[in-house]
């Protein structure tokens, strides 16, 4: 479902897209697996270091091996159950696709723990705490337990989870947030050269979008290639999506990388300042998950098998807007620090992936297969 209401001239990336974790309203709990728990299945991933000689042969069972640390088809088996259980069979080259990119995540993740331990980067024990707390809001300890149980973890599980995914935020702040600066000059110049869009003739919400949708897009322009194409896939993807949201992934990334609205996925999801006139013409769904929302909540429109998430950015009264107003410069300096975070952010992860020494045995032998789907029998492991 995407929002066709919207005037595309006006979508251009010109104000705020926040790179910040925007909170999940509570219309989404029950759609939704606590983000944290996606981290808590990656911690399985990581292992000592097992030294081999070159020639040493490698087992079926493993899938790759990171500086000497093997991921396991057991690791990625254990992952794929813990994020797809809910969703309906699809076939044997979609399970395999999905769990390739699973075991790309798996590889970045390790590779990001080893370098956190490298730069001696640790986690208090009130910032666990927090997060733990964090990841029981809104839910009962009945029903948190019971979440726990159905994704085969336990409450220690979960604390390293949480604990492996704050040190890899820590990581990013001290490789790339760190490094980041917004001068005075880049300021003013920006509002200059977009002067006019500071003129908000009409009360208005600036918003940005990711639209999920139960059909195959010929037009499909993400950086994943990620494209549902039924409506049970649709369901599966969003619950992915707001479960990264909730584990902190950035709102704009997760949009360049898995929307399905060609125009505005390669922008972040961004769709300009959106009038209230304009709002009102959208569909009820639509139109509820914008209006009276607080900025930087997302929240979850869905018909026809598919589904928009929308983040509210920002609402804007109408008049002209200059730089002694606060809340301009603030949005300016937010957009400028978010491209730059973007761009230094890729080149850090392009930079210590290339670092690595990775082999990746599972991708290796689905070439090697020359289309013959390997079993996908869950593997025995040792000992039983």
């Amino acid at each position: 479902m995407r929002l066709l209401f919207i005037d595309r001239s006006n979508a251009t990336l010109r104000e705020c897209v926040r790179s910040e974790t925007h909170p999940i309203p509570p219309i989404c709990l029950r759609l939704m697996v606590l983000g944290a728990l996606a981290a808590a299945y990656a911690g399985t991933a990581c292992r000592p270091a097992t030294k081999t000689t070159a020639a040493a042969p490698v087992s079926v069972d493993t899938w790759a091996v990171v500086d000497g640390r093997e991921i396991s088809r057991e690791d990625v088996d254990k992952s794929y159950r813990r994020t797809r259980d809910t969703a309906p069979p699809v076939s044997d080259e979609e399970t395999l696709t999905a769990k390739l990119s699973l075991l790309d995540d798996l590889i970045l993740q390790d590779i990001l723990l080893a370098k956190a331990r490298t730069l001696k980067l640790d986690v208090a024990q009130t910032e666990l705490d927090t997060a733990y707390t964090d990841a029981k809001k809104n839910m009962t300890d009945d029903a948190f337990q019971q979440e726990l149980t159905r994704r085969g973890l336990t409450p220690a599980d979960l604390r390293e989870g949480l604990r492996r995914e704050l040190l890899i935020q820590k990581l990013i702040a001290h490789e790339v947030g760190s490094k980041i600066a917004v001068t005075e000059k880049e300021i003013t110049d920006a509002f200059d050269a977009n002067h006019a869009q500071f003129n908000v003739t009409e009360e208005s919400y600036h918003l940005a979008q990711i639209v999920v949708t139960p059909a195959h897009d010929p037009q499909l322009s993400n950086a994943t290639g990620d494209d549902a194409t039924t409506p049970q896939q649709a369901t599966a993807k969003v619950q992915m999506l707001m479960e990264r949201l909730k584990a902190g992934a950035s709102f704009q990334d997760l949009a360049i990388g898995y929307s399905e609205d060609p125009q505005s996925a390669p922008r972040g999801g961004d769709l300009g300042l959106v009038s209230i006139s304009k709002l009102s013409q959208a569909p009820p769904a639509l139109r509820n998950a914008v209006i009276g929302k607080a900025p930087g909540s997302v929240n979850l429109a869905s018909g026809g098998g598919g589904y928009t998430l929308v983040l509210v950015v920002s609402h804007e009264k109408a008049g002209q807007r200059d730089l002694s107003m606060p809340e301009v410069r603030t949005r300016i300096t937010e957009t400028l620090r978010a491209r730059k975070e973007q761009l230094l952010r890729a080149a850090y992860l392009t930079a210590v992936r290339g670092d690595a020494n990775v082999t990746n045995y599972f991708a290796r032998r689905l070439v090697e297969s020359k289309g013959i789907v390997p079993s996908l029998q869950p593997a025995v492991p040792a000992g039983r």
